[in-house]
């Protein structure tokens, strides 16, 4: 997957196209990627709401991830990317959601994941859910950047499929 080439017009003209509610669920990003999703022109056409959830307390009371799993894994993991994903999906009803979970750095976290790991998670109101792991380089901005670029790719991957 190659990140920074797909632009916000592209995923809202997909999912309008295709009859589509899109949502979003963030803890790394907080909230850039719906942003830049509703930067676009007629943007409510496809867009149903976004989550940035960056506390274990949020990611539970808003989304619905098992507090245990927090606690025992952190939240920078395949299985927690799935879980917002499908929590934001449920959450506002949607057809198709994003999950954006990792580490922007300066340094590792406090269970030692490497600065620049990312989990993003996709589900899909038929049942599936895919997950993908990213190792990004850059500052903390850069990270964060780069997290909603692959965002966007992986919502018109999935989109276009």
């Amino acid at each position: 997957m190659t990140t920074g080439a797909t632009s916000p017009q592209l995923v809202i003209s997909r999912a309008a196209q295709r009859g589509l509610m899109l949502a979003t669920a963030e803890s790394l990003t907080a909230g850039a990627l719906v942003a830049r999703l509703v930067d676009v022109p007629g943007s409510s056409a496809a867009i149903a709401g976004g989550a940035a959830c960056y506390s274990f307390a949020a990611k539970t009371r808003v989304l619905g991830i098992d507090a245990d799993l927090l606690e025992r894994t952190g939240a920078v993991t395949r299985e927690v990317a799935a879980a917002m994903a499908e929590g934001a999906l449920d959450l506002y009803a949607a057809d198709l959601a994003v999950s954006t979970t990792g580490v922007a750095g300066p340094g590792p976290d406090a269970r030692g994941t490497a600065e620049g790991t990312v989990w993003l998670g996709i589900a899909r109101r038929d049942g599936e859910t895919l997950t993908r792991e990213l190792h990004l380089s850059g500052d903390r901005p850069t990270i964060r950047s780069r997290t909603v670029d692959a965002a966007l790719s992986l919502l018109v991957e999935m989109l276009e499929s």
